[in-house]
């Protein structure tokens, strides 16, 4: 019994070994924490070989203490070429399902094909840079690559900023981000190619791309059927959304708590969900990431439950 968990134990930590190895990340990195049972030597982009020994914890892993992005001459992103999505064998490494970190369960989805989805972009550089990734590949900033929580490893989507337009096809190949209202981390490059960079964070759309239906995802710029990803200067609005409740009465009180905080602009939306309808609290607009961010940790003080993003 004993080695029957040690093994499971090992299976576990396999699973995010790598997940580019990051902690939680703040508003412009991104990762996860956890065991590191294997080793490896990688290789910078400069040529400088080191080891990578992820059985060492987060503090002690990495050659830099914070992320930075490159210095020196850094390639020009606009030149380098976009992966082109094919059918990968799933990776004998991070598509475990359900995995937990930092006390959040995760359940990697079946399949890639007709995932979309919109939230808060952040993305992770040079700290990262040459260290192994969860499908334990080697993180390179300036591939187009990219960190998501629940999508298959190795897949590929389609990212979109929702406040220029400007897109990039990226290969997923990392866990990531666990910081609280993060969609998805990307590469150094992929955050300049679609303007994430400099500020570090952006609202995105997410469209996955199934490489045996590559027509279900149009090219960049072409219209779409349905959330159509709007022009510069039309940007959607970041909330927050507190509770969904049956009751009506229940809704207000907590919108009359809310309110009483001043924490801005709290809304209850009346829907029909199965046949009931349903109330949902939520406090927004909200300019950007980073008040997101300080409005969720006001609502957590108040010993309320972690609020959900919602891009609209």
């Amino acid at each position: 019994m004993r080695r029957l968990q040690g093994a499971l134990l090992l299976a576990t930590a396999l699973l995010l070994a790598g997940c580019a190895g990051h902690q939680a990340r703040p508003a412009h990195t991104g990762g996860t924490s956890g065991t590191r049972h294997a080793s490896g030597t990688s290789r910078t982009r400069a040529g400088d070989a080191f080891h990578d020994d992820i059985r060492k914890g987060q503090a002690s892993r990495y050659r830099d203490r914070s992320d930075s992005v490159p210095t020196g001459n850094p390639p020009d992103v606009s030149k380098l070429v976009e992966p082109t999505p094919r059918w990968e064998p799933r990776s004998a490494y991070g598509n475990k399902s359900p995995y937990t970190v930092l006390g959040h369960t995760y359940r990697v989805l079946p399949s890639a094909r007709g995932y979309v989805e919109r939230g808060i972009a952040s993305f992770y550089g040079n700290k990262f840079h040459g260290y192994k990734t969860s499908s334990l590949e080697n993180y390179d900033m300036y591939q187009f690559s990219a960190a998501h929580k629940t999508l298959p490893l190795p897949s590929y989507a389609r990212v979109t900023n929702l406040a220029n337009g400007k897109s990039v096809i990226v290969r997923i190949n990392d866990r990531g981000p666990f910081h609280a209202n993060r969609l998805i981390d990307l590469s150094y490059a992929a955050a300049v190619k679609i303007g994430i960079w400099p500020k570090g964070t952006g609202m995105v759309e997410v469209r996955a791309i199934d490489p045996a239906h590559p027509d279900d995802v149009p090219p960049a710029g072409e219209p779409r059927a349905a959330n159509p990803v709007p022009v510069a200067g039309t940007v959607p609005s970041i909330y927050l959304q507190v509770g969904a409740f049956t009751d009506a009465s229940n809704a207000e009180r907590l919108a009359q708590r809310l309110r009483a905080a001043h924490l801005g602009q709290v809304r209850v939306l009346r829907l029909q969900s199965s046949g009931r309808s349903i109330r949902r609290v939520r406090v927004g607009p909200l300019p950007d990431a980073e008040r997101a961010d300080e409005v969720a940790r006001r609502i957590e003080a108040m010993g309320l439950p972690a609020p959900q993003l919602a891009v609209d």
